[in-house]
């Protein structure tokens, strides 16, 4: 090894431990509800060097990447033997999309990708691109994760751009070994599909949502809840919206749900995605629902407005103006991690508590839809705030 490479490579690693060991901190300013974090938890220049280099001189006098990674964002999270683990989407420079799992002591910082991303089993019909996983322990004694499966829609065989989403399941026991169940059955196209972690009457219970098309939702109403007989055939007989979308609000293009829903003493706690256009494209920001504790389908609160947008330069990215979350953690202290991604570019932590997300959602008003119902709703805080002011 030439001392030129030597150096080189030394300066790599360097530079790499330095931002993998880099001590992330908590922004002062905030809304009281969560805190984000000063640093982006996972970028591209996260992932190993062992994955972006030939470290051979021989092969690779220059020392060149061989192989570009272009992104690291929308992962599915969980506590895994005392360790904050994600099922991270890497994005490399070809497009593709692959699944690799980081690990944290702490939850914030110090994430770590395991040395190889993990090898996935295809479905009988293999897809071109699969992403954005969603993870859940169900009780049933398996970790299961559901993510995309696109593939090109061959009967539109001239348009390149055109194609179609399934559900794809698979389950594990180690992150590792994986094993691949058939694709939902579905009438229509599924991308944001989660797995409710408790048997529903004796089934296994999904969030769904249907859609048209790849893009558009279409006639698809919003949030879609279904039971089914048996995961390792999953189809859908019966669906339900159980969380719609409306004119004029967040989530009037589409929307969907994020990681699987976190169970409280007064309701299960959901976290979503809403879509509206703008003049800049669409916008996708988080909000937030409740749903009854012996009716994981039927809404309890349902806080108007969004819960997070992105800012800074969270806005900025591959797809700017987008925040997506499909993960989150609550540990035992009750803390609650929420993993998201911005402008499908990088990973960052949020963290707050369940008792704080419960208040949220309970004590936050709902959306009524108009300006008049709007001002009337402020009026009323106003009210009873200068009555406060006035009898202090």
């Amino acid at each position: 090894m030439t001392e030129q490479f030597k150096e080189k490579l030394s300066m790599i690693e360097h530079d790499y431990e330095a931002l993998i060991t880099r001590i992330n901190t908590p922004e002062v300013s905030g809304n009281g509800v969560f805190t984000r974090y000063k640093y982006p938890i996972l970028t591209a220049a996260h992932t190993p060097i062992a994955w972006r280099y030939d470290l051979d001189e021989k092969s690779n006098p220059f020392l060149m990447e061989r192989i570009g990674i272009n992104a690291t964002m929308n992962s599915g999270a969980i506590k895994w033997n005392g360790r904050y683990l994600l099922v991270v989407r890497v994005e490399g420079a070809d497009r593709k999309s692959f699944f690799a799992v980081a690990e944290s002591p702490n939850g914030v910082d110090h994430f770590r990708f395991w040395d190889r991303p993990i090898t996935m089993p295809d479905d009988v019909i293999p897809a071109t691109n699969i992403y954005d996983m969603r993870i859940t322990a169900h009780e049933d004694g398996w970790i299961y994760g559901i993510f995309c499966a696109e593939r090109h829609d061959d009967s539109i065989p001239d348009d390149l751009s055109a194609a179609t989403a399934t559900a794809a399941i698979a389950r594990t026991k180690d992150f590792v070994n994986w094993q691949r169940l058939p694709d939902l059955k579905s009438k229509s196209q599924q991308r944001n599909v989660v797995l409710h972690p408790e048997f529903v009457d004796g089934k296994y219970a999904l969030y769904t949502r249907p859609q048209d098309g790849f893009i558009d939702a279409g006639n698809g109403g919003g949030i879609g809840w279904a039971l089914i007989d048996d995961i390792t055939h999953a189809e859908i007989k019966k669906e339900k919206i159980i969380d719609f979308r409306y004119y004029h609000t967040i989530k009037e293009v589409k929307n969907g749900e994020g990681p699987h829903p976190i169970k409280t003493p007064k309701g299960w706690l959901h976290l979503a995605h809403g879509v509206r256009g703008c003049a800049a494209g669409l916008r996708y920001v988080l909000y937030m629902y409740m749903t009854a504790l012996d009716d994981p389908s039927r809404a309890i609160a349902t806080p108007g407005g969004y819960f997070m947008v992105p800012e800074g330069e969270e806005r900025i990215g591959d797809v700017s103006n987008v925040l997506f979350s499909n993960g989150w953690i609550a540990d035992e202290e009750g803390k609650v991690y929420i993993y998201y991604a911005s402008s499908d570019t990088r990973m960052h932590v949020a963290v707050s508590t369940v008792d704080k997300l419960v208040d949220y959602c309970l004590n936050t008003p709902e959306d009524r839809r108009t300006t008049t119902e709007s001002v009337c709703t402020l009026n009323k805080l106003i009210d009873k705030n200068l009555a406060y002011i006035t009898n202090k």
